[in-house]
């Protein structure tokens, strides 16, 4: 019993070592999606088919993928009681720092003067909607102490410059926001709505977000597809 209780402890800690996220992903999501993200990230080269190109399109949706990898967690997935996800969550399975990350759409890029590993992309003109303005958020570029793996191009306080399609923009990384709490590497893109009057709502409520499946032709709503790996079938 002691031996089996040792052992128990020692795999917790394995898992909290990786990362809390995934710790809470596993234990509060029901979906084999959730299984395959693990299955993935403990050993990323047998699953290369769940695995999508940085700066590829799917069909005739605008958006190209923001980077390579799976996506793993998807719009409006739930990892814990009350918590809707406000975006998607696109695993490389690589190291901070080797990952690249590309504008999925073009537009005019923004980085607050405090932000470490965020960068915002306003869209003029919305491709499906173009009546109306959106923006496009890319976070979790910065390694666990904060250090940032955006380019050197846009340092903290950019406002408005411009980027076309699949302009390079950072690497993916794992930083919390919480410095020595690191995530799992990843990035996380979410499309936020315009208040109306110009500027970009709080991305961290999922009422401020849009389901990016038709702005990438796939299966991106979790509502839709709560097991099932997103892949361009087009």
């Amino acid at each position: 019993m002691k031996k089996s209780l040792i052992t128990l402890l020692a795999a917790a800690g394995v898992l909290i070592a990786a990362g809390g996220y995934f710790l809470v992903n596993f234990y509060f999501s029901p979906t084999r999606r959730t299984r395959k993200v693990l299955a993935f990230l403990n050993d990323p080269q047998s699953h290369r088919d769940w695995v999508l190109q940085g700066k590829t399109g799917c069909g005739d949706a605008p958006f190209l993928m923001p980077t390579t990898g799976m996506i793993g967690f998807l719009w409006d997935d739930s990892f814990r009681p009350g918590h809707r996800h406000q975006g998607i969550d696109i695993f490389a399975g690589t190291s901070p720092g080797e990952t690249p990350v590309y504008a999925a759409y073009e537009g005019y890029l923004t980085r607050l003067a405090d932000w470490k590993s965020t960068v915002i992309i306003r869209v003029p003109s919305d491709p499906l909607n173009p009546d109306q303005q959106i923006w496009t958020y890319y976070t979790h570029m910065a390694d666990p102490s904060g250090i940032s793996l955006i380019q050197p191009d846009f340092p903290p306080g950019t406002d408005e410059v411009y980027v076309p399609a699949g302009t390079l923009l950072g690497y993916q990384g794992n930083y919390s926001g919480t410095p020595g709490n690191p995530t799992g590497v990843h990035l996380h893109f979410s499309i936020v709505k315009d208040d109306g009057s110009g500027n970009f709502l709080n991305e961290l409520d999922f009422r401020n977000t849009l389901d990016p499946s038709p702005y990438f032709g796939m299966a991106l709503n979790a509502n839709e597809n709560p097991n099932d790996i997103p892949k361009c079938e087009q």
